[in-house]
């Protein structure tokens, strides 16, 4: 447990504080089995306050529940479930959100690239014959409109 005291000018600025990691309650398999979590649950679910996790969303780019039609954000438990381990390492171990993030991204092993390479090569096929296919849609579109043309 660590204690500290402000003073100025000689005199106490405020009482001792002593800061203690804040607890979670909630193991990974507490969480409800649903698929979509709102906001409000996802607070009640990791003792967070919805501006936490609002804000948590633009520091960690793996964070990114999905937004309904109607704009509210939904989690997955995926999500949750990072909510708590994000919790854990800046509450419980004392990290920075710097420090919290590349973690994170050493643990899980984020991809850069949205496509795995072994895919690319399907990738690419793919898009050269959609390229050919639209090509042949334009000369077709072309010659409709000569054709059309030369007959009125």
């Amino acid at each position: 447990m660590v204690a500290f005291s402000l003073h100025m000018a000689g005199r106490e600025a405020g009482p001792t504080c002593d800061l203690q990691p804040v607890p979670c309650n909630l193991t990974m398999a507490a969480i409800p089995d649903k698929l979509y979590f709102r906001i409000g649950e996802v607070s009640e679910l990791t003792g967070l306050e919805a501006y936490v996790l609002r804000f948590w969303e633009k520091e960690f780019p793996m964070l990114r529940p999905v937004k309904s039609s109607t704009g509210h954000r939904m989690y997955r438990r995926k999500d949750v479930e990072l909510l708590l381990e994000i919790k854990r390492l800046l509450y419980g171990e004392g990290f920075t959100i710097e420090g919290a993030r590349k973690k994170l991204r050493t643990e899980t092993g984020q991809q850069r690239l949205a496509f795995p390479s072994a895919n690319r090569e399907k990738f690419l096929a793919v898009r050269r014959e959609l390229s050919e296919l639209l090509d042949l849609l334009k000369r077709g579109s072309a010659a409709a409109k000569r054709g059309s043309v030369n007959k009125g």
